[in-house]
């Protein structure tokens, strides 16, 4: 899952971004409304998390325009603030749920769960292609009764490909969902972990290839001499 998170105090944002790696959860950082905004109309993230009082662009004003471009992901509004009015003036804006600091890491790690719910997020113990399997619970990918563990870029890219193994995802898309948007990472990034990737699929004898497709990116298919 990825979240972006809003926040113009560094320290909080910081903070915010290391809990919820903790989580396996990807997490990009925007510390103005303005910036946040340009992250946001990406339509990359399945969360935001959005403070009220930002600069350059305050959180309703984010929230507002990313509905009337028609981006939908679920807004958490963040807020000093605990006053009815207030809280209502950030649902009227677009925001789907609200929480005043302090708050504890629990509460937002429920939030975030009951927002992704209420975009009919799946829970899935595991996803398939064909005669291989990613087990999303401890990142092994097998095949029969072999298997192989999957580091965690290694895994990210694996599910994204999975996700849809009959349409081509982009170097592009890769870098940004796997490594995060503000990243330095090239296409040279995404081919050495494709190049692993493939490696344990011929590991565990999967009948099963990452397919390149010359300056569009890659996707799954199954073996035609298998």
């Amino acid at each position: 899952m990825q979240i972006l998170v809003v926040e113009d105090e560094k320290r909080l944002a910081e903070a915010l971004q290391q809990i919820l790696q903790e989580k396996k959860y990807m997490v990009d950082v925007a510390y103005d409304g303005r910036d946040g905004f340009d992250m946001a109309v990406s339509g990359i993230y399945d969360v935001i998390i959005l403070d009220v009082m930002l600069p350059l662009m305050n959180g309703l004003q984010v929230a507002q325009k990313l509905r009337k471009e028609k981006i939908d992901t679920p807004i958490l509004m963040l807020t000093a603030k605990d006053q009815i009015a207030d809280k209502v003036a950030g649902l009227d804006s677009g925001a789907d749920d609200y929480m005043t600091k302090p708050f504890a890491p629990e509460e937002l790690f429920a939030r975030v769960r009951a927002l992704t719910r209420r975009q009919g997020e799946v829970v899935l113990d595991e996803m398939q292609f064909h005669d291989m399997k990613l087990n999303l619970a401890n990142c092994d990918l097998s095949c029969g009764d072999r298997s192989v563990h999957l580091n965690y870029k290694e895994f990210e890219i694996m599910k994204i490909l999975l996700q849809n193994p009959q349409n081509v995802t982009t170097k592009e898309d890769l870098i940004v969902k796997v490594w995060g948007y503000d990243s330095n990472a090239v296409d040279n990034n995404v081919e050495v972990y494709i190049s692993f990737l493939r490696k344990k699929i011929e590991f565990i004898g999967a009948a099963v290839e990452i397919v390149s497709l010359r300056k569009i990116g890659y996707r799954l298919e199954e073996k035609k001499n298998a």
